[in-house]
């Protein structure tokens, strides 16, 4: 018992010094002792309240770019700065930002069925009213009207197509359907593009974000079975940003490229679904039955296709340059 007791003091023997001599390296002692009085000083005004309170106020309605409520989030931010005693401002940048004018995804063989593309509206969620609220979909995807058999590529990433013709199947010319995970997802439609794919749905298993992992939304956290990741899928690998303006802020003057000089927009084109709608599209695949670590949790088994299931996918955006707002905050040091 000494001997553990020894060692508890050792152990903590390094802080107490500290404590005792309040120094901080770079600092004399005295700047040491004000310098810890002021960090007191400024914990104790932290409130952990505020987090749920802000959070609440700015997920209260949708708040993508150019929405109403973004601009009343970035006044919202901009004067919470000021009262802080920060100097702040909202700077206005000009993007590209695609917004769905049509979206249709149908099995068309060897059964038939329309995807939903919606998720429900949920009497525990007043932010799930379909009001403002944007489509589910990828954006930056391409227009595309594209008809074709389909293939289930697991997570779409190489390794998993290095299976793929491991096994002798090639999704040229075919649609494939990914899950999500295993990388982000704008690696899934390029991978698929790169292997001469002609579009990509990429949905959300239930393994992975779904009933396998706990209870679904609003009992639980985990996805329900018709709720659909949205997200961008620019190849940011190339350059991030406004795809019309790399290297340079997207200000109203500035030189841009045309869409088909933008070298990080995908070129097929890309929906997610949900497992609610991915359910009907992979039952009816046959063909191999995927590997052991492909398998999901929807109650079927997985075939990897190609086919019989043939699929048709088309896209149209309003492809619009909208207003996108930055709160600048400044506090000037001495």
């Amino acid at each position: 018992m000494r001997k553990i007791v020894t060692l508890l003091l050792l152990a903590f023997s390094p802080y107490l010094l500290w404590a005792q001599s309040r120094t901080i390296t770079g600092f004399t002692k005295e700047s040491a002792d004000a310098e810890t009085k002021l960090e007191e000083k400024f914990d104790s005004q932290l409130n952990a309240g505020n987090l749920n309170q802000w959070m609440k106020r700015l997920t209260a309605k949708p708040h993508h770019l150019s929405s109403v409520y973004g601009k009343l989030n970035a006044e919202f931010i901009r004067d919470q700065f000021r009262s802080w005693g920060y100097e702040a401002e909202i700077e206005t940048y000009k993007v590209l930002f695609p917004t769905p004018k049509l979206r249709l995804l149908e099995l068309t063989g060897p059964t038939r069925y329309k995807a939903k593309l919606a998720e429900p509206q949920l009497k525990e969620d007043g932010t799930s009213s379909p009001t403002d609220q944007l489509p589910t979909y990828n954006a930056w995807s391409p227009d595309g009207d594209v008809t074709a058999e389909l293939v289930f590529v697991n997570y779409g990433i190489p390794d998993d197509y290095e299976q793929l013709e491991r096994m002798g199947i090639d999704v040229k010319g075919k649609i494939v359907i990914a899950k999500y995970g295993g990388s982000w997802r704008g690696i899934k439609p390029k991978v698929a593009q790169e292997h001469g794919a002609i579009g990509c749905l990429i949905y959300s298993d239930p393994e992975d974000d779904g009933y396998t992992r706990g209870d679904v939304y609003p009992k639980g956290p985990f996805r329900p079975k018709d709720g659909v990741q949205r997200g961008s899928v620019l190849d940011m690998p190339i350059y991030p940003g406004d795809p019309l303006t790399p290297g340079v802020g997207a200000t109203a003057d500035a030189k841009r490229l045309t869409q088909a000089e933008a070298t990080n927009l995908i070129k097929i084109p890309v929906l997610p679904i949900s497992y609610g709608d991915a359910l009907p599209l992979l039952e009816a695949l046959t063909g191999p039955v995927a590997p052991a670590k492909w398998k999901g949790a929807l109650p079927i088994t997985y075939h990897i296709g190609p086919g019989p299931a043939k699929v048709h996918l088309k896209l149209q955006f309003d492809w619009k340059m909208v207003d996108c707002l930055n709160v600048i905050a400044k506090l000037k040091g001495s």
